[in-house]
């Protein structure tokens, strides 16, 4: 009896067609049109993460190449050509490693093969598994062919860090990026894997792997081929977090809660314990980062789920961080964020994990100043009861319209300090402290442009303390003409000049009701210099 070898997973349920490649519809739709509208390229790039499908997806091109009266995209995939290509035998489809064959000597024999026709089918594939391992001597030694093959020379390149490729060979490929594979599709195909080979996986198993596989199929069925052979036939969720070190979602959803609630201590003690069980805090980190970057999306978007969290905990979780805004949640994040880049580096991943969760919580707690804005803003929300209305600050448009006391002084008056409002004989000012200012009617004679004077009479209105400074600003002399460079005659004959205030003016001046008020209300001083 001949022994037969075990195939893993990862290679027994590669894809064979289009229809086997999970989570790349964008790239498959792509090639079936170009296949169906025989509008075939002469080189392809294949960009993605490990285990996305790069090497199956450029296997099956080449199949719908080369398969019986092709090019067609619906193939038999165990027609004896398909089976040489996937077996990696066809001598028309060569696989070539760019990582040992890099040197300018490979690709010269590379440009000396592809003269030469196919042997069976219409083309002849050239397939480069990481591309950008070549040299750059390399690269400039497959342009002239790259750009201008023969017509029966097809290239297909694939690589996961296309940062590496010089961009003359990007130019002349078509780009083709595979996605990471969503973490459903992953968890379905893992149960559809287990129900062909006649094994039970609880479906919080199948998530978990699938979790843990971050959007790499082939990583996810090498976990399962491992569980297979630790746990037989049945696999829970518990045996998948031993194994792998994963944490469960309800840890997460119990850091998560203990993080929004403020609780220092039970944060802190839950991390010792999953150090201690000998947890990955690494992964523990992320998923505890994309559990509050799905509360952030849901409280912008309330028809947000929440991304595999179980119901119930997702409504606990929703229920912690109601009181917390987005930007609070959005900064926890930018903390962890800077502690995630620390632990990829930090021997002790655990006191750089701590660290980031004290000052996270103290993030929630912090006085922003936006807080300060919003309160500042609802400040006339709690303005005293007893003001009336028209002690409250007047509209724009009235200070402007309000007539302000303006004294007329002698014509023969010396330039000094302002004089105080003339009011009528009897009755005095009423302090600022009141907010009322009384301006009694007065004649004052306005010059106009043509020599002319007019009069007119201010009617007696109340205005507030604001109208009156504002006025008294409005009412302070500006220099309003240009400066030039020729001397100007002095502005005071001799006689003026020698003139000063008097003493008893300026005292007039400082003892005004209005000033004292004034001085009284803003509880001011008066300096000389």
């Amino acid at each position: 009896m001949t022994g037969v070898s075990y195939q893993v997973f990862a290679r027994k349920y590669r894809p064979k067609t289009f229809d086997d490649v999970l989570g790349q519809d964008h790239v498959v739709r792509t090639l079936r049109n170009a296949i169906a509208e025989k509008r075939l390229a002469h080189a392809y790039l294949f960009v993605g993460p490990r285990g996305t499908g790069k090497t199956s997806t450029a296997r099956i091109l080449a199949k719908a190449l080369n398969c019986t009266d092709g090019p067609k995209a619906d193939f038999d995939p165990d027609e004896e050509v398909c089976l040489e290509i996937a077996e990696g035998n066809s001598l028309d489809v060569l696989e070539i490693d760019g990582a040992s064959n890099n040197g300018v000597e490979q690709v010269r024999d590379l440009r000396d093969s592809v003269r030469f026709a196919p042997a069976r089918g219409q083309f002849k594939i050239y397939y480069i598994d990481e591309v950008h391992m070549l040299s750059n001597a390399a690269f400039n030694a497959l342009l002239k062919t790259l750009e201008e093959p023969p017509p029966h020379v097809k290239f297909i390149f694939a690589t996961t860090e296309p940062n590496k490729i010089l961009p003359t060979i990007l130019s002349r490929c078509q780009r083709f990026d595979l996605r990471p594979i969503a973490t459903e599709t992953i968890a379905a195909h893992l149960q559809h894997i287990a129900k062909q080979e006649g094994i039970q996986i609880d479906e919080t198993a199948a998530w978990a792997i699938a979790k843990g596989a971050d959007g790499g199929m082939r990583d996810a069925q090498s976990m399962l081929d491992q569980l297979v052979a630790f746990c037989g036939e049945h696999i829970t969720e518990d045996n998948v977090l031993d194994i792998f070190g994963f944490t469960s979602r309800e840890k997460v959803a119990e850091l998560t809660l203990a993080l929004l609630g403020r609780n220092t201590p039970t944060s802190l003690s839950i991390i010792q314990r999953e150090a201690e069980t000998g947890r990955d805090l690494g992964q523990l980190l992320g998923e505890l980062i994309g559990c509050l970057r799905a509360l952030l999306v849901a409280k912008l978007d309330p028809k947000a789920d929440g991304e595999g969290i179980p119901s119930e905990l997702w409504q606990a979780l929703l229920a912690a961080a109601e009181p917390h805004p987005s930007d609070r949640l959005l900064a926890c994040i930018d903390v962890f964020a800077e502690t995630e880049n620390r632990m990829k580096w930090a021997n002790n991943k655990r006191l750089h994990f701590e660290l980031g969760v004290i000052k996270s919580i103290q993030s929630l707690d912090e006085v922003r100043i936006a807080d300060v804005i919003k309160v500042l803003t609802k400040g006339a929300d709690y303005l005293p009861t007893g003001m009336s209305e028209t002690a409250k600050p007047a509209p724009a448009a009235s200070v402007q319209s309000a007539p302000t006391p303006k004294a007329e002084a002698p014509a023969n008056s010396v330039p000094g300090p302002q004089t105080a409002p003339q009011t009528e004989a009897g009755e005095k000012p009423e302090p600022l402290t009141q907010f009322k200012v009384k301006a009694e009617p007065t004649a004052e004679s306005k010059a106009l442009p043509d020599g002319k004077t007019t009069k007119k009479t201010k009617a007696k209105k109340s205005v507030s303390a604001l109208d009156s400074l504002a006025s008294m600003i409005d009412e302070a002399p500006e220099v309003t003409e240009p400066l030039s460079d020729e001397p100007k005659p002095r502005p005071r004959t001799e006689p003026e000049a020698k003139a000063k205030p008097t003493e008893p003016k300026e005292d007039s001046f400082y003892k005004d009701p209005l000033i004292q008020s004034a001085l009284e209300k803003f509880e001011g001083k008066i300096t000389t210099s």
